[in-house]
């Protein structure tokens, strides 16, 4: 052997270095020019973003449509709505939430009504003798209608109904 190297041919293709992209650090920003949007619509009415591009008497009914739109009267506040009273018509016609008490009032009201029975209101019926706790005796009460309570029901536009408790079935 002999101290010369040998040549040996190797088919390789020639690679491209690949450059080392720098860590992202934050945010990206990138500065585009683009055309107003009007601008563009005037250049190429018929370029239009969509599946098909619009005849001409498309484009004619979209004009008239946008200068409509355009010539509304635009409301900058709302008026405020003044809360009102639904007023019992007829023979007590609930007008406002079902005709029945939910069990959201019907716990309030017998929550109220025990806690003044427990402090010594006196009690609007001769007390049962199964009656325990004032919960009970509350909850006769209530099944007799002899509580004198008013519900009122409010919508969230503020308006409300007042219904006394004998109206309810």
């Amino acid at each position: 052997m002999s101290d010369e190297p040998e040549e040996v041919s190797v088919d390789t293709e020639e690679v491209q270095p690949v450059e080392e992209e720098e860590p992202n650090l934050g945010p990206v920003v990138v500065e585009t020019t683009e055309a107003p949007a009007e601008e563009e619509e005037e250049a190429n009415p018929k370029a239009k973003k969509g599946k098909k591009e619009l005849s001409a008497e498309e484009i004619a009914e979209q004009e008239r449509l946008r200068k409509i739109i355009d010539a509304r009267e635009i409301i900058d506040i709302d008026p405020i709505h003044e809360a009102i009273e639904y007023e019992m018509t007829g023979k007590g016609k609930i007008m406002i939430g079902p005709p029945t008490l939910t069990r959201f009032e019907k716990a309030r009201i017998l929550g109220a009504r025990a806690l003044q029975l427990s402090l010594g209101a006196p009690p609007f019926i001769p007390i049962p003798k199964d009656v325990a706790t004032s919960l009970d005796l509350a909850y006769a009460e209530l099944e007799k209608r002899v509580i004198p309570i008013t519900i009122r029901r409010v919508l969230p536009n503020g308006d409300f109904q007042n219904i006394p408790i004998d109206l309810f079935d």
